[in-house]
């Protein structure tokens, strides 16, 4: 295969990482069929995209297609299981955004259906693809601060309500868990530059600012309190993200602190808050010779402990380059690594055990979150 044809499920949203796949420069891919339930966005992607995609809101219709080899699964979260199936099971390759699924079961089911019908899964964790994250990899691994015992994550989250509590996402039906939904990538991170994956987890949290008794149908711009309220939103799509943020049907938690045993023996903590006045992530890594931290996206320190040798003296900081690209760069990369899985068999950094093994913690520590912090054990993946 010289040039892999890719069809779009998701054609508005993250959709639009099409583009890194059907443009002048990219030769080794194009996209030439789109699904969507919304022909608004079907017109809006031919437009921006391939003027001459063939679009369908017939999912059936999409997988018929035999000018389709892969898939790229863009749609919401409660989709990605049934959707990423079937596309495996018509035998067509398949990206699928990340969360994996919304439960374990769903990432073993696409797992099994991939091996099943011999066709290759990528899921898209892109922050493995952040300067900062790679950057922070290598560190890790040079040895620079010694064997790794213990890993944090701060997530500040001044969007929450923009993005997650004015549509679907605030309900567990379509997501289980904020700690699952947003968690998935840093959950991911922390397993990736500590080297194991989570075998028990604890987790407490709670909705301690969103929902309310706000009626469901109640929607920004008819709201009469919309000249007051903190939360409103009329500025962006109105079709999907105009729902009060104070509705009676939220019921995602707006605070998650998680608590992870690694394999390995590494003691890790997520804590994530949609309410926060800024936003930003801050991971710290602790070893047996130093820390690791990252100030954002764009610098990261390395603090050297008393050693009784010259590494006493190496404290240091790197500043990093800034790059084009969304997500600080790393989506063209991953669209670029889905490429070399197909078109040259090598193994892609974003591994879909690994994805499932961040859905495993997300969905455990949720659980275990509203059953008061009850410890969940995580079992392998099994094949």
């Amino acid at each position: 295969m010289d040039e892999v044809r890719i069809g779009i499920i998701g054609a508005t949203s993250r959709g639009y990482m099409a583009t890194h796949w059907h443009n002048d420069e990219q030769k080794r891919s194009r996209v030439t069929v789109a699904f969507d339930v919304n022909q608004e966005f079907l017109d809006k992607f031919r437009e921006e995209v391939n003027p001459k995609a063939y679009v369908t809101r017939d999912l059936d219709d999409f997988l018929s297609r035999d000018d389709i080899d892969a898939v790229a699964v863009f749609s919401p979260d409660f989709c990605h299981e049934e959707q990423a199936v079937a596309a495996l099971k018509a035998g067509k390759h398949v990206f699928c955004e990340k969360p994996m699924a919304i439960t374990i079961e769903g990432c073993d089911r696409m797992l099994q259906a991939a091996k099943e019908n011999g066709k290759k899964l990528m899921v898209g964790h892109n922050m493995r693809y952040m300067g900062f994250v790679r950057t922070m990899k290598e560190i890790i691994d040079s040895g620079a601060i010694g064997e790794v015992k213990s890993a944090w994550c701060r997530h500040f989250i001044n969007y929450g309500a923009r993005w997650y509590f004015h549509d679907w996402h605030a309900n567990r039906k379509n997501t289980t868990s904020l700690l699952l939904q947003k968690g998935a990538h840093d959950i991911d991170v922390i397993h990736w530059l500590a080297g194991g994956y989570s075998k028990e987890v604890t987790a407490f949290g709670g909705l301690d600012y969103y929902g309310g008794d706000k009626p469901d149908d109640l929607r920004c711009p008819d709201c009469p309190d919309r000249k007051t309220c903190v939360e409103v939103q009329l500025d962006i799509e109105p079709e999907r993200r105009h729902q009060c943020v104070f509705r009676k049907e939220v019921n995602v938690e707006d605070q998650n602190m998680l608590l992870m045993n690694l394999d390995n023996g590494v003691r890790a903590c997520y804590l994530q808050c949609h309410f926060a006045p800024d936003a930003g992530r801050n991971y710290t890594f602790i070893g047996t010779e130093g820390r690791l931290e990252n100030m954002d996206h764009d610098q990261i320190r390395v603090l050297i402990r008393r050693s009784n040798s010259w590494r006493e003296y190496s404290d240091r900081t790197y500043d990093l380059k800034p790059v084009e690209g969304g997500h600080s760069g790393a989506d063209p990369c991953i669209a670029e690594d889905f490429l070399d899985m197909l078109l040259k068999d090598i193994q892609p950094i974003a591994d879909p055990i690994a994805a499932r093994m961040a859905v495993a913690a997300g969905c455990l520590g949720a659980e275990s979150m509203r059953q008061g912090g009850v410890p969940k054990k995580i079992t392998a993946v099994e094949l």
